[in-house]
């Protein structure tokens, strides 16, 4: 039997509503440019045909109602409230129905991102990870599971930083849908029990600097918030 020189930390697990054990973490994916505005205001053209994707570090996941550093490295630090899937069961170039069926559960969750060393991978033609994988930065709260719940539909999805609404609209309005992503995305990858799957943040998008409070809801489920505190 093999030994590691050391232990790594488990990623934390998330909380589903009315279960005991919580849901482990096994890959995050996040889809970009998913609401027109979005996109129009990230100065973008929409693309309805090609979904495009990046990841995030598990070991960067954190629950809802952290106090967490500004992180370093950044000048221009932002927030992107989104909603979250988490994957029940094993698909492969799902159908829509298989993709239907495979979502275990839905929840509220933050995409935080260093968009000054984002717009540097985008200008040199680099890849967006000083962006987006960044420590602390995949925030989620408590999922529901999809099992008995209404369908998603035009549910308001918002967020606040102190009080004060910054991205208000509608998860009516994603290009690509939770089935039509999971469609696209399993041509790739074999996704399964342990996947979450970030669907893409609407328009109003904006800086946070040490002191604010975010907090954020879409309806139905459980709300997100994060507290920003001094850099370290």
């Amino acid at each position: 039997m093999t030994t590691t020189l050391f232990d790594l930390p488990r990623p934390v697990g998330i909380p589903v509503k009315g279960e005991a054990a919580t849901y482990p973490i096994g890959r995050i994916f996040c889809v970009g440019r998913n609401y027109a505005a979005h996109a129009a205001e990230m100065g973008h053209e929409v693309d309805r045909e090609n979904p495009f994707y990046f990841t995030k570090s598990p070991a960067h996941a954190i629950l809802t109602g952290a106090t967490v550093p500004y992180p370093p490295g950044t000048a221009n630090y932002h927030h992107e409230m989104e909603l979250a899937f988490a994957m029940g069961a094993p698909v492969f170039r799902a159908t829509r129905e298989e993709a239907e069926a495979a979502v275990y559960a839905y929840g509220c969750a933050l995409d935080m991102t260093r968009r000054d060393r984002q717009q540097d991978g985008k200008d040199k033609g680099r890849p967006w990870d000083m962006g987006k994988d960044v420590e602390a930065s995949a925030v989620f709260a408590p999922m529901t599971r999809a099992a008995g719940m209404a369908p998603l539909g035009p549910r308001r999805i918002h967020l606040e930083v102190n009080g004060k609404t910054r991205q208000d609209a509608t998860l009516s309005e994603l290009i690509h849908d939770v089935p039509e992503i999971i469609m696209d995305l399993s041509r790739y990858y074999h996704l399964g029990p342990g996947d979450l799957i970030m669907t893409g943040t609407p328009a109003g998008v904006g800086p946070v600097v040490a002191g604010d409070v975010i907090t954020g809801g879409i309806d139905g489920l459980d709300p997100i918030s994060l507290t920003i505190a001094a850099a370290e």
